[in-house]
């Protein structure tokens, strides 16, 4: 299987299972990404999605160029049609994220991994955007996203340079939120999920889509959004279970509704 999804209580994970070729993608792969991602924006009963890569050599370093060779690109041959579909070309989801990232995060890799909210890298994890030293545009949202999540001047140098930057770089510059020894890399990243998935899982949402959302608002128009938003939320049962769990002095048992 060139993808392993799995779901426990309320986290999944989903593993790029490539490992012989750092977890590049071809179609299959592409295929199988985009239906767990799918399935998972759309199962009530998992809260945080975990994304890694199988193997110690690479996350995902992106395309399967030999495959490109051989079949044609098939970002060229989709265009119009849409039948290549990855998650990275727009897909909506309002849950939390975590890329554990151990090796390699280059190309559609590091534009794979900019989809997650938290990024956990291991000592050994290097990012780059090497397309421009190939001829070919990184076109799954790096131009898009990577200015987003760094300064512009950053974001510029990585993708005009088509160099690789280290964890501990990565981790300086704010592209990753931690680095942790290889060994305790996905430890790392089931402990956040657990700390994430006790939250009440409808605010957990609201808070990311006001996060999403109001990227190019003006303050007044993100401020208004984040109070309907609250309100929305606020009339929830859950919302007044946390009070009752806070009053009571127990743990809150959200459902969700």
């Amino acid at each position: 299987m060139v993808l392993l999804y799995e779901k426990k209580e309320k986290i999944a994970t989903i593993t790029l299972n490539r490992p012989e070729v750092m977890n590049a993608i071809n179609r299959e792969l592409a295929q199988a990404l985009y239906d767990a991602w799918a399935d998972f924006a759309k199962d009530s009963g998992v809260t945080v999605l975990i994304i890694t890569g199988a193997g110690e050599k690479a996350f995902c370093v992106g395309a399967d160029l030999k495959n490109i060779e051989e079949k044609g690109d098939p970002h060229v041959t989709s265009f119009w049609d849409g039948s290549f579909r990855l998650p990275m070309r727009g897909a909506e989801l309002f849950k939390p994220v975590i890329a554990a990232i151990n090796g390699h995060c280059l190309g559609g890799g590091l534009e794979l991994s900019l989809l997650a909210d938290i990024r956990i890298a291991s000592e050994s994890a290097t990012f780059g955007q090497p397309e421009i030293r190939r001829g070919i545009f990184p076109g799954m949202g790096a131009t898009q996203r990577l200015p987003r999540t760094l300064p512009y001047n950053l974001a510029a140098e990585i993708l005009f340079t088509g160099e690789r930057v280290g964890a501990v770089k990565a981790f300086e510059i704010g592209l990753v939120n931690r680095v942790v020894p290889s060994k305790d890399l996905m430890e790392t990243a089931l402990s956040l999920a657990e700390t994430i998935s006790n939250n009440a899982p409808l605010a957990l949402r609201a808070v990311k889509e006001a996060l999403l959302r109001s990227y190019d608002l003006p303050l007044d128009q993100g401020l208004r959004l984040e109070g309907l938003l609250r309100r929305i939320v606020g009339n929830t049962e859950d919302a007044r279970e946390g009070v009752r769990a806070f009053l009571e002095k127990r743990k809150p048992r959200f459902m969700g509704k």
